[in-house]
């Protein structure tokens, strides 16, 4: 017999009407027979409330008012779940086909724990798009110095939430990195597979793109927190180099070098005051932050 926990998804969301429908049936399309879903808006005035509407019948629980923010929105829906498996997806992105039957066969709804999965990348005016390799990560990185963890590809027992407590409203870009290093301290344990879980879209009114200074120092603040003297001293380094390490990548691209020059080797030769002496995986994870959108 397999395993149907009730799974509990929040989609916060605010005028995203260009997008809603299409998230809303990634989720309720699952053909998932214990899904709690609930739809939390914030006053959206763009037509999303009547895309919410439509499929009210099949919603748990849905609203629209100002909430207070994005963390706020996710914890108030958080608030009225009672599913044994818990996780959010934002109004731009959606789910890939089987992906809350695996998660419900993956996790054991009686331990704190957590699957991370991977996802295809896209934008919406481009056709290239990315996936990646979540385990090779979580292997090789500190969750501490860089994210690795793809939000929508996340999901954890309600165990693991009650342990942890809801999001902190202090971050406003990186909140659910703050979450998912409080849930490692906390002892919850981290299952990482090579599963597609989700598509992440990028878009011209997207959040995280749109104000990358914001997120960068909001991103010091996770550094600060959780990593070590040496990490923060990297990055601090880094911000304060953002003109020099923008001058060397066009340079390396003007002479097609743009993947060799993020090299720890080649950023020790070209940028020593910054690089020399650190730790080359440091290097790697630091340069790929400040240097992910510029």
């Amino acid at each position: 017999m397999k395993k149907t926990p009730r799974i509990t998804i929040v989609t916060p969301s605010y005028n995203q009407a260009k997008f809603l429908r299409e998230t809303i049936e990634s989720v309720l399309g699952q053909g998932y027979s214990n899904l709690e879903y609930i739809v939390m808006d914030g006053g959206s005035t763009d037509g999303s409330v009547e895309i919410i509407r439509e499929y009210e019948k099949h919603l748990a629980f849905w609203c629209s008012a100002p909430d207070g923010g994005q963390s706020s929105a996710i914890n108030q829906g958080f608030a009225r779940a009672t599913g044994k498996i818990m996780a959010w997806l934002n109004s731009d992105d959606y789910y890939l086909p089987g992906t809350l039957r695996y998660v419900a066969e993956t996790l054991d709804e009686d331990r704190a724990e957590l699957v991370l999965g991977n996802c295809f990348h896209f934008h919406e005016n481009k056709s290239e798009a990315r996936g990646s390799d979540v385990v090779l990560r979580h292997r090789l990185q500190r969750l501490s110095t860089v994210d690795y963890m793809i939000q929508p590809s996340t999901f954890w027992t309600r165990v693991a939430w009650e342990k942890v407590g809801p999001l902190h409203g202090d971050f406003h870009y990186v909140f659910d990195w703050d979450w998912y290093l409080r849930a490692l301290a906390a002892g919850t344990e981290f299952k990482a597979t090579p599963r597609y879980l989700s598509a992440y879209r990028a878009h011209e009114d997207h959040k995280s793109g749109g104000a990358a200074e914001k997120r960068l120092i909001e991103i010091r603040g996770i550094h600060e927190r959780y990593s070590s003297p040496r990490i923060l001293k990297l990055y601090d380094d880094c911000l304060a180099n953002q003109r020099n390490i923008a001058r060397v990548r066009k340079w390396a691209k003007s002479l097609k070098l743009t993947k060799l020059v993020g090299t720890p080797a080649i950023l020790k030769l070209v940028l020593p005051g910054i690089f020399r002496g650190a730790d080359d995986a440091d290097i790697r994870d630091i340069f790929g932050i400040v240097t992910e959108r510029s």
